[in-house]
């Protein structure tokens, strides 16, 4: 697997999600426009607790990031149109060290064991180089949401 190739791309990706979130005004970052369930903020947190969920959740390991930002991110939740500057900081800080941090883990084998799962996209996961595979998909999908989102708001 051509994992440091993955990991670069995700990183990017990550500081192009940093990017949105730090520079995009709060007000339009909670805004929910008329046909859409979500927001520009709930998406990039998302994306957040959705890795942390896909690969250390499902390799056994402690999650790194606290478990309400999870739950209150996690597929399924939907934005209740308020964020505190605190939450958002972490959130931000969140985007590039979970990176990292999955970065260093990969690098150190922290990863020995996963519990298969299948994806709402109907795509079985059976190890952690599937679950980062897939996760770089699923944070492009929310790109590409958070782009829409944008655009309708600009």
């Amino acid at each position: 697997m051509m994992t440091e190739n993955i990991f670069e791309i995700m990183l990017q990706n990550r500081k192009n999600l940093h990017a949105i979130l730090t520079k995009t005004p709060k007000e339009k970052l909670l805004e929910i426009p008329a046909g859409f369930n979500n927001n520009v903020y709930w998406n990039i947190a998302h994306t957040v607790a959705t890795q942390q969920v896909l690969i250390y959740k499902l390799s056994g390991l402690q999650m790194r990031i606290p478990n309400d930002l999870v739950a209150k991110f996690s597929k399924g939740t939907v934005p209740d149109g308020t964020a505190t500057e605190e939450e958002m900081m972490m959130v931000a800080d969140f985007l590039i060290s979970t990176a990292e941090w999955l970065i260093e883990d990969y690098d150190t084998a922290l990863f020995q064991s996963f519990n298969e799962y299948k994806t709402s996209a109907r795509v079985t996961l059976k190890n952690v180089d599937d679950a980062i595979v897939f996760n770089l998909l699923h944070e492009g999908l929310h790109l590409g949401q958070i782009m829409l989102l944008l655009k309708q708001l600009a």
